[in-house]
């Protein structure tokens, strides 16, 4: 994955709060404090991981233009797609 400038800032920005909470994760979990310690983790990852993979903003907006438009216009590069439709035009 290929990061530009913009996600380079977002990623650290996200290390940025995520690290020191993976770090009381540890601490808790050498505590013995497991579930605390774990389910801090689990928001520390997900902190860094959802961002980069899940909500990229272009992905999500091609995702919805393309459930939007209809099947003709999403298709229109396909000449499967259209069908006989061409060929009832021409005769």
């Amino acid at each position: 994955m290929r990061l530009g400038l913009v996600d380079m800032i977002g990623l650290a920005a996200s290390l940025v709060f995520a690290l020191p909470l993976a770090n009381y994760a540890v601490i808790r979990l050498v505590a013995g404090e497991v579930a605390l310690g774990a389910g801090l983790l689990v928001v520390a990852v997900a902190m860094v991981v959802l961002p980069q993979y899940f909500l990229d903003p272009a992905r999500i907006l091609r995702r919805l233009l393309s459930g939007l438009l209809p099947r003709q216009v999403r298709g229109a590069n396909d000449p499967e797609a259209n069908g006989s439709e061409g060929d009832s035009v021409e005769k």
